[in-house]
C-alpha cells in the first residue's frame, strides 16, 4: 500500500475520503458511473435518490462488498479499493441491526473487540464507554428483544463504534423505526456520531432523515451524483429539475427568458410572467423552468396590489390540514396543478375552502431559475 500524504494536515482533513472516478459495471450498465469526491474528516455526508439510483452500491464498494470497475477510493491517502473488507478501518452498520439474539446488550457490543483479540480489560472499558454514550447502560444485561427499537439501533450503533472505525457506513439506519420514534431518533444518531467525531457515510431514501442528520448531501440518479450541498443548498438553490422536484415539493412551470439584468430577470410562461431577485447570465429566449416550493406562496381570497408579476388565479381543488400546516391544490385555468402550504400561526384560523376561487402570490426572491 501506498501511504499518503502526512497525516494531520489541512488538506488531508478536507480529503479525509476521496473517491477519484469510481464505476461499478454490471454487465454493460454502470451502477456507478465515474463518481468523483472529496468527504472532509468528521463529516455526516449522506447518498440520496430513488431505488436502483447506484447509492447502495457505492456504499458496498466503500465496505469491501463489492470489487469497483474503475477507479480509486482513497482513505487518508490510501487507495483502499482492492483491498479486502476484513482489512479495512471501516465498520457498516445494517438497516436489520444485525444483532445476536442469545447474546445481551453488553455481550453484543463487546463481540467485534473479541473477535480481534483485544485484551479483555480493554475489551470492558470500551464496552462501558460505549454503553455510556449510547444511554443504555441500565440495559447492558437484556437481550435484544426486550429492548424497543430504537435501543436496538443505538445497541448497533455502540457495536460499530466500540471498533474505533475510521469510517462508519450506515446503510438506511433507522429505515426499521416507525415515523414517531424515527424522528427522535434522528437528533440521536447524529449527536452520538458529531461527539464521536467519527466520518459517516450514510445511505437512505427518506429526505427528511437525510436532511436532519448530514452534513452534506448527494442527490444520485443513474449512477451520478446530480447535486452535492448542504441541506439548505439543495433545498433552496437546486441546480436542476430532477433535484427541485426530488427534493421537498416544488411548483415547477417551463418558459422562456424575457429579460436578463445583474439583479433580476423575468421568464415568461403560459400562466403569466415572472420577476426573478437575480440574473442567471442567460441568453434572451432560452427555454428553461422556473420552481416555486408550495410554502413560499401566498394565498387569500383577495388579489394582491401587484398583478403584474408573480401572480396566479385558480380555485382550490384539494385540501388537507396537518396541524401545523394546510396543503392546498388549486386548479389553474390553464388545468394545471398549484401546491401551496400555509403554516397554521393562529389556533384559529380560517381555512379556505373547496371550490372557493383564490388568488396565489409570491416574491421575486423565492423562485429559483433551472436551466437544466
Amino acid at each position: 500500500m501506498q501511504e499518503g500524504s502526512v497525516r494531520g494536515t489541512a488538506n488531508e482533513d478536507a480529503r479525509f475520503l476521496r473517491l477519484e472516478r469510481l464505476t461499478k459495471r454490471f454487465d454493460e450498465v454502470a451502477a456507478v458511473d465515474g463518481i468523483s469526491i472529496d468527504i472532509p474528516k468528521g463529516q455526516i455526508f449522506a447518498l440520496l435518490g430513488s431505488s436502483g439510483c447506484g447509492k447502495s452500491t457505492l456504499l458496498r464498494m466503500l465496505a469491501g462488498f463489492e470489487k469497483p470497475s474503475e477507479g480509486k477510493i482513497l482513505l487518508e491517502g490510501v487507495d483502499i479499493a482492492t483491498m479486502p473488507a476484513y482489512e479495512r478501518p471501516i465498520n457498516m452498520m445494517f438497516q436489520s441491526y444485525a444483532l445476536f439474539p442469545h447474546m445481551s446488550v453488553w455481550e453484543n457490543i463487546a463481540f467485534g473487540l473479541r473477535r480481534q483479540r483485544i485484551a479483555g480489560s480493554e475489551i470492558a472499558e470500551r464496552v462501558e464507554k460505549m454503553l455510556s454514550l449510547v444511554q443504555l447502560r441500565p440495559y447492558a444485561k437484556r437481550k435484544p428483544h426486550q429492548l424497543s427499537g430504537g435501543q436496538q439501533q443505538r445497541v448497533a450503533l455502540a457495536r460499530s463504534l466500540a471498533l474505533e472505525p475510521r469510517l462508519l457506513l450506515l446503510d438506511e439506519p433507522l429505515g426499521a423505526l416507525d415515523r414517531k420514534l424515527r424522528e427522535q431518533t434522528q437528533f440521536e444518531l447524529q449527536t452520538i456520531i458529531k461527539k464521536v467525531g467519527v466520518t459517516c457515510v450514510m445511505v437512505t431514501h427518506d429526505q427528511e432523515e437525510a436532511m436532519t442528520m448530514a452534513d452534506r448531501i448527494a442527490i444520485m440518479s443513474k449512477g451520478q451524483f446530480l447535486q452535492v450541498g448542504t441541506p439548505s443548498e439543495i433545498y433552496e438553490t437546486p441546480n436542476c429539475r430532477f433535484v427541485a422536484d426530488f427534493i421537498g415539493k416544488a411548483n415547477l412551470f417551463s418558459g422562456i427568458l424575457e429579460t436578463d439584468a445583474a439583479d433580476h430577470c423575468v421568464v415568461a410562461t403560459p400562466l403569466g410572467k415572472f420577476l426573478v431577485g437575480h440574473g442567471i447570465t442567460g441568453v434572451t429566449g432560452m427555454e428553461l423552468c422556473v420552481a416555486v416550493r408550495p410554502e413560499k406562496i401566498d394565498l387569500s381570497s383577495a388579489p394582491p396590489e401587484e398583478l403584474r408579476y408573480n401572480y396566479l388565479q385558480g380555485t382550490v381543488l384539494e385540501r388537507a390540514y396537518f396541524g401545523s400546516s394546510s396543503m392546498y391544490r388549486v386548479k389553474l385555468a390553464s388545468g394545471e396543478r398549484l401546491q401551496v402550504s400555509i403554516p397554521s400561526t393562529e389556533r384559529h384560523a380560517q381555512l379556505l375552502e373547496i371550490g372557493e376561487p383564490v388568488h396565489a402570490s409570491f416574491s421575486p426572491d423565492s423562485i429559483v431559475v433551472l436551466t437544466a
